[in-house]
């Protein structure tokens, strides 16, 4: 094993007690050097998305057919979304708190989003902001422009920012998430309090690519009781984490499709899991979950029958009968 150069000593110093070397180490062998591959050879999986000729074919068509306009402007039409989220046996205190959602932010993909964004967080009311993963929209290159563009939308944002990472941020990027405010948990919890009663927020490293998240290590030394939600980028461990003793799950990943049929249908989901959890709320077992549509876009800044989304979830203890619903402003 070959030693580590300046950039990753200083990754693995900056991480010490959080991840050892040999795990910082494994991340990073992940990550490579050239992105995402077309094909990835650890799980046989083809990745269309990463293929810069599929890329150029769908902007062509687009284009040819007059739509690609309609499709960055559809793109730029950033609504919130208010979704009650109800809990079986959530403290009375706990009731009424508001998680601020966000995911596949990408804010480097068009100079027109960061602002758009910034302007739809800033008059919300809300307790905690997640952020479930995907800042950047390149695999490769630097991330400093999704930096100043998210620093640029967290002025208005004067709450605790938990987030996780996902498939298209490298884990270099956490000191600099976390200089301008954001707690990146990398397969850990931290404890918040509102009115002196507790609630676990924990968060696992991206399983759709990496491979790196630990859901049992994450949830370490959360006490007996305390409810216990869950931060992924993508919806695939639905299973593990209900297993785990999760309460509620908290996603995105999925883009809900991103050019999708009329009805919502979508035409890739690019999640190894069944589509029902692609996108929306869902439950397994005794756990709740919401996989988000996200704000942002990749591959290409549109969108078709798919609007991009900032979620607020709005707590409150479960009653027998009770569905999950969601409210469109």
């Amino acid at each position: 094993m070959n030693a580590p150069n300046t950039e990753q000593q200083a990754l693995i110093r900056y991480l010490e007690g959080r991840w050892s070397e040999e795990q910082v180490r494994q991340r990073l062998s992940r990550e490579g050097r050239s992105g995402e591959p077309v094909f990835d050879g650890r799980s046989l999986q083809f990745h269309p998305e990463n293929w810069s000729l599929m890329r150029f074919a769908l902007r062509w068509g687009l284009r040819v057919t007059g739509l690609y306009e309609r499709g960055t402007r559809n793109a730029l039409r950033l609504r919130v979304r208010r979704h009650h989220l109800r809990l079986p046996g959530l403290p009375a205190p706990l009731a009424g708190v508001r998680l601020l959602h966000m995911s596949d932010l990408h804010l480097d993909m068009h100079p027109d989003f960061p602002g758009l964004l910034r302007k739809r967080v800033q008059p919300l009311n809300y307790d905690v902001c997640l952020i479930t993963g995907d800042f950047r929209y390149s695999t490769t290159g630097s991330y400093l422009p999704a930096i100043d563009a998210l620093k640029h939308v967290l002025e208005v944002v004067d709450v605790p920012v938990y987030a996780v990472l996902g498939n298209h941020d490298p884990l270099a990027i956490v000191p600099a998430l976390e200089r301008i405010g954001v707690r990146v948990l990398l397969n850990e919890a931290v404890l918040w309090e509102e009115r002196g009663q507790p609630l676990a927020l924990a968060g696992v490293d991206d399983p759709h690519y990496f491979g790196c998240h630990d859901l049992e290590r994450a949830r370490d030394g959360v006490p007996e009781g305390v409810p216990l939600l869950l931060l992924s980028h993508s919806p695939e461990l639905y299973r593990e984490a209900a297993e785990a003793g999760y309460l509620a799950y908290f996603c995105g990943h999925t883009h809900g499709g991103q050019i999708s049929l009329p009805g919502g249908i979508p035409v890739l989901t690019n999640a190894r899991c069944p589509r029902s959890y692609c996108q929306g709320s869902w439950s397994y077992g005794g756990m709740q979950g919401y996989t988000t549509v996200g704000a942002g876009s990749s591959v290409l800044d549109v969108r078709f029958n798919c609007q991009p989304e900032v979620v607020l979830h709005i707590l409150s203890a479960a009653q027998r009968g009770d569905v999950n619903t969601s409210v469109f402003p």
